[in-house]
């Protein structure tokens, strides 16, 4: 969920006087050309409801229109970007709509962006502007210009019923999650008229935790299901609502960074999107924007436009999110929701290996034997037996192939297997502590290359820690593993002394300021710090993180990193495969699931998709 209250970047100008403002533009467009900044300076800096006491207070001091005024001096993109702020964000839409079904042609994207995306308040506006605007019904008109199950969405949509949000039905949250799995996955063909009502009706709330349960029930997304089961402009409105339940910032991010990407700009599309958000939730879109991209939308609306058209789109951005540690403290905020959300929520881990039902240690034990003896080796019937039991039963395993056949199961897996494949079976069948402990032998081993796995695993001796790193590096490390008891709540005057510590620490020399992030970091249990750094953001407009990557270098920064952002086992080309086996063999029977859910979140593509697509690591997925 995002923040509540104001998001917006365009704010009700303090000391309006409309016709003081009235003046100004009229100042600006008399005489010979007409001064471009000072009308883009005046509308951006005015909210919507205050450009309409301006338009108004226009007509009453010169008996003139100021909308054809400015469309008379004003030219091009500039222009429709200025005209369409003036107009009232209902007449906006309107406008929008009437655009994308008149003439020949239809502009399906602009119907699914516009509907899919507004509450109902706003479609009753947005019908009412319609009809008093171009005097006809707007049902009716796109109605005959669209078909079959895509326009029947688009009139559940219009009629702006979904149930308000908060409102959850607990006793059909399954009920739905069921009808929709049997109106899809469940039987040949689709049944659409289920996903029009569900989806057009529910409340946000309600759906998405319908789509956590389907995920539960299909083990796949809902959007999966859609783009299976559905297809051409239908299946493009329902994956749009889909995405608006789950977040509506991240699906105009997405809108606007496609708008700008590539050869040329779909100017439309941009227009609409920075008018439509800049006084409901940029600053949530910007944050969202610059977390799945790596960049702003502030440089990127500005390496893509020119001119007072690009001036006008930057101002109501609001600001450059790539500018190290300066945020908008909203926006900040938005980056720290996860950690919010699990510092207050109670997240069900979900791993993706279970013990194995009717387990006969002896007979797997047997079958092992099997798979090894003789010429060649039968890497499937190993592979199927290891990634189908519990880590408990495959110690049972490891006794009994020694106790019947007096051999040790880890020798004669390391003879019979290679590489890659040999690594991933022998950390299955270790211990989680014996497969921790390799893992940190492993990393102390290699010579300075594997710092960040000292930093995700942490159970070797203190003696081997000291002994095989250095400096403030090896300092970070023994804190952490000497800390064995973090109280996980403070009270709120002990938090506010934290945070100030950590804003003076901000403004020492590079030594000083890690020593005091270290004793912090290092010392605080993670529920502690995610209340802190949520606090920090509010108290000093700054973010943790970004402080870290522009103040710190070398171990001492990927430490500090590591303590508050999971680290990824794909980095650029090619694959990390030490990291992928231990972040598969270790997360397995812990969250796995959880795992899966989250990168398909963050990239557009499952796990096992591209587990498949880079490695043989599918085996732990659990499809």
């Amino acid at each position: 969920m995002f923040l509540q209250g104001f998001r917006g970047t365009v704010t009700d100008a303090p000391d309006f006087d409309a016709s003081a403002d009235a003046e100004t533009l009229y100042n600006a467009m008399k005489g010979i050309g007409s001064d471009k900044e000072a009308i883009l300076d005046l509308v951006t800096g005015r909210s919507n409801a205050q450009r309409q006491e301006i338009v108004q207070a226009y007509k009453s001091s010169y008996g003139k229109n100021l909308i054809d005024d400015l469309k008379y001096e004003l030219t091009g993109k500039f222009e429709r970007l200025i005209v369409s702020l003036m107009r009232p964000q209902a007449y906006h839409d309107a406008k929008e709509i009437h655009d994308a079904i008149k003439g020949a042609g239809t502009d399906e994207k602009c119907l699914i962006e516009v509907l899919a995306s507004r509450n109902n308040q706003q479609i009753h506006n947005l019908v009412e502007a319609y009809k008093d605007a171009y005097g006809s019904d707007i049902e009716e008109d796109v109605t005959g210009d669209t078909s079959g199950h895509f326009k029947k969405m688009l009139v559940v949509l219009l009629q702006g019923t979904r149930d308000e949000p908060g409102v959850v039905h607990a006793d059909l949250v399954e009920e739905d999650a069921q009808a929709l799995f049997a109106a899809g996955e469940e039987q040949w063909g689709t049944e659409e008229s289920i996903f029009i009502m569900l989806l057009g009706n529910r409340s946000v709330n309600h759906l998405q935790m319908v789509f956590d349960k389907y995920q539960e029930i299909a083990e796949k997304p809902i959007e999966d299901s859609i783009k299976s089961e559905l297809s051409g402009d239908f299946e493009r409105l329902m994956l749009a609502v889909v995405q608006c339940i789950r977040s509506v910032p991240m699906y105009f991010a997405k809108r606007l960074y496609k708008s700008m990407k590539g050869l040329g700009t779909q100017d439309n599309t941009l227009i609409r999107i920075m008018i439509c958000r800049s006084e409901i939730d940029m600053l949530d879109i910007r944050e969202c924007f610059r977390m799945s991209y790596e960049k702003s939308l502030y440089n990127m609306i500005k390496e893509d436009t020119s001119g007072d058209y690009k001036r006008t789109l930057l101002a109501l951005c609001g600001g450059d999110d790539d500018l190290a540690g300066e945020f908008f403290p909203e926006a900040a905020q938005l980056a720290y929701k996860m950690w919010e959300t699990s510092a207050t929520t109670k997240v069900q881990l979900r791993p993706t290996i279970r013990p194995a039902s009717d387990f006969d240690p002896a007979d797997d034990a047997q079958n092992l034997r099997k798979a090894m003896k003789g010429f060649g080796t039968d890497e499937d019937v190993i592979i199927n037996i290891v990634a189908n039991r519990s880590n408990e039963q495959r110690q049972e395993i490891r006794q009994a192939f020694k106790s019947i056949l007096g051999r040790d199961l880890m020798k004669d897996l390391k003879s019979e297997l290679s590489k890659n494949l040999e690594r991933l079976i022998i950390g299955l069948m270790l211990t989680p502590a014996e497969f921790d402990a390799k893992m940190m032998r492993k990393a102390m081993e290699v010579g300075g290359d594997g710092n960040e796995e000292y930093i995700e695993i942490l159970v070797l001796t203190l003696d081997a820690i000291q002994s095989d790193t250095s400096g403030r590096f090896s300092q970070i490390l023994t804190s952490l593993v000497q800390v064995t008891s973090i109280p996980s709540y403070c009270t709120s005057t002990k938090q506010r002394d934290i945070i100030w510590e950590l804003a003076d620490a901000c403004n020492e020399d590079s030594d000083d300021m890690e020593i005091k992030f270290m004793s912090i970091l290092c010392t605080r249990s993670f529920p502690h710090l995610r209340r802190v750094f949520q606090e920090f953001v509010r108290c000093s407009n700054k973010d943790i993180e970004q402080i870290i990557k522009k103040e710190m270098s070398g171990d001492v920064k990927q430490a500090m990193y590591g303590i508050g952002k999971d680290c990824s086992a794909w980095t650029g080309m090619g694959t990390d495969d030490r990291a992928l086996i231990r972040i598969m063999v270790s997360r397995s029977e812990v969250d796995l699931f959880n795992i899966r859910k989250e990168f398909k979140e963050t990239h557009d593509c499952s796990l096992h998709e591209f587990i498949q697509v880079e490695t043989c690591f599918y085996i732990l997925h659990g499809d």
